[in-house]
């Protein structure tokens, strides 16, 4: 797609010596108001070269460029020159482009690896609503770069070590039952994990003995790593199937215990170069000098924690992909944690710990005000609130069309329902704590993912109206007369699809998915605002295939901005 702003840039240079294409198109603005153009380019910087007024400068520039067929219109307001882009020129470079499935795509990621590790559930835990927000951060971040060009590498570091297992070993030994276990793994891992903890306030040997069986553990003990093992399988095979319905998988399920043989190599590297000294029988790293407290490497009973294991994931990631950004969708629980282990992996002299990208999100808390607790068994399942988000949108569709099959009905409240919940997640700024609520995350009305899966709709059944051989002509958008695409909700609608390429970047590059979420929501208004004050399918053949032009490009434009959300966009619902 032509770049305006380039385009206006080179115009700009044949009338600007002193600067260079790129240094112009870093000038060029966008009005607030419109009134004041679509792009103006401010001269008070020439004036020093040009010896000239900047209002001077501005009238022979706008002289020197006015008349070119990019421009309705060039205006020359004080020391501005204000650019009116040509509607109908404007508007066949974005529909033409807009209607492409490549439409917003790009090459620039060619080469280079992302890592994004997000979801990461504990083995053995429950997987609870909790965990909705690194994965569904997480995997939207993952389909940003991916269209953008990036090889990226889906990780799923799963919590599968640590003293946790302990005490599920210990807790299963005492009080466990196999077929019980199986039955309902994940939910009779949380009743032995929670008894554990209730039966630990009385008895404070039962943490000795936790801390005892993840030695063993470490050790390769025969019994504790077949219930490890056991424990772990049964929930990788349980949170899949919560994958399944999100739609979601990973490249690797690499957890913890793969780098429980690579740590060694940094236990050593951190005591030769004197960075690693002992406290209280543990090992420690002091980086108080740098405002980060101390880090602690291996406990008094020699046993690793996340940090051992995360220097060496870190440098295992390096070493096998080559990452150009090794991004972690993580808790801002965890902020100064990341900030220790990135300046560990400083002292120890890997450069590259500054393309170690934490991404954090705010926590999620319960409607009563306590924060989700595995400890206390206070959790809210996350394939309760799918499931449940799929009957209620069941119950919607019947009750607005009681004549539809019962297949149909399934398979739209499912991608309804579903992309309701991840819709609601991705369009709160990520960084916001936020109270988990039915009634918010049900709620099918106003600016949610329902409403702009209904404009998507609402776009295929204009174009089955118009049918195949209209939308067959209109897709020849060059063949077009755009000069019909001229009312403001419709000219705005196009403004929209047109920064599409540039929202997706910025989305990505912040790694801010809500970026993506809010543009798309404004894209569904402005069209359901043109759908609601245009008649689209007219009699004037030309103004018919010009606005299903605009309805093509608009549906395919939605439908990608779902997609990189992890959205289905369904034809009809």
């Amino acid at each position: 797609m032509i770049d305006i702003k380039d385009k206006i840039a080179e115009l700009l240079s044949g009338q600007v010596e002193d600067l260079t294409k790129e240094e112009i198109k870093g000038m060029i603005e966008v009005p607030q108001d419109k009134a004041n153009g679509d792009y103006a380019f401010p001269c008070f910087r020439l004036a020093r070269t040009l010896h000239k007024a900047p209002p001077l400068i501005a009238q022979d520039i706008a002289a020197g460029i006015n008349g070119d067929p990019v421009f309705e219109k060039v205006e020359q307001v004080n020391a501005y020159v204000n650019m009116f882009i040509s509607k109908a020129e404007f508007s066949e470079i974005t529909l033409e482009a807009a209607q492409k499935d490549d439409f917003g795509s790009s090459d620039e990621g060619k080469g280079k690896t992302v890592i994004v590790e997000y979801s990461s559930p504990n083995i053995a835990k429950p997987f609870h609503i909790g965990h909705i927000r690194t994965t569904i951060i997480g995997d939207s971040i993952y389909r940003l770069y991916d269209i953008l060009g990036y090889k990226v590498e889906r990780l799923n570091h799963l919590g599968d070590y640590g003293t946790q297992f302990g005490k599920m070993i210990v807790a299963y030994k005492k009080w466990g039952n196999a077929e019980e276990l199986e039955k309902d793994p994940i939910k009779y891992l949380l009743y032995l994990y929670t008894k554990f903890h209730k039966e630990a306030e009385e008895d404070e040997t039962l943490d000795d003995q936790a801390r005892e069986a993840f030695v063993k553990l470490e050790a390769g003990e025969e019994e504790e790593v077949r219930l490890w093992k056991w424990f772990s399988d049964l929930s990788l095979k349980e949170f899949n199937r919560v994958y399944d319905m999100l739609d979601i998988s990973f490249d690797e399920y690499d957890g913890e215990s793969f780098y429980s043989d690579k740590m060694q190599r940094f236990i050593d590297e951190l005591r030769d170069k004197g960075l690693m000294h002992e406290s209280r029988g543990a090992n420690v790293v002091d980086l108080e000098e740098y405002g980060l407290g101390t880090a602690l490497i291996t406990k008094s009973d020699g046993s690793t924690l996340y940090c051992t294991r995360d220097i060496a994931t870190a440098v295992y990631r390096k070493e096998h992909y080559d990452f150009y950004k090794n991004i972690y969708v993580v808790a801002t629980q965890q902020n100064l944690y990341f900030k220790q282990l990135k300046m560990i992996l400083k002292l120890l002299g890997y450069e590259w710990e500054k393309d170690c990208i934490h991404v954090p999100f705010g926590m999620v808390s319960l409607e009563n005000g306590h924060i989700l607790s595995t400890r206390g068994g206070n959790v809210v399942f996350l394939e309760d609130v799918l499931n449940n988000a799929v009957d209620k949108t069941k119950e919607i569709i019947r009750e607005k069309n009681p004549d539809a099959s019962e297949e149909h009905v399934d398979e739209v409240a499912k991608e309804v329902g579903i992309g309701a919940v991840k819709f609601q997640e991705l369009s709160n700024n990520r960084i916001k704590d936020y109270t988990f609520t039915w009634d918010k995350v049900l709620n099918f009305d106003g600016e949610t993912g329902p409403y702009v899966q209904y404009t998507h709709a609402r776009c295929a059944s204009v174009l089955r109206k118009a049918g195949e051989e209209t939308v067959k002509k209109a897709e020849a958008v060059d063949e077009l007369d755009l000069s019909y695409i001229s009312g403001e909700n419709a000219y705005e609608l196009v403004k929209l699809l047109y920064v599409f390429p540039e929202v997706i970047r910025d989305a990505a590059y912040k790694y801010e998915p809500s970026i993506l979420t809010r543009h798309i929501i404004d894209i569904a208004q402005s069209y359901n605002r043109f759908y609601h004050d245009e008649h689209i399918l007219t009699d004037n053949e030309d103004e018919k295939l010009a606005k299903v032009a605009l309805t093509i490009a608009a549906k395919n434009v939605i439908k990608t901005g779902l997609s990189l959300l992890g959205i289905k966009a369904p034809d009809r619902m």
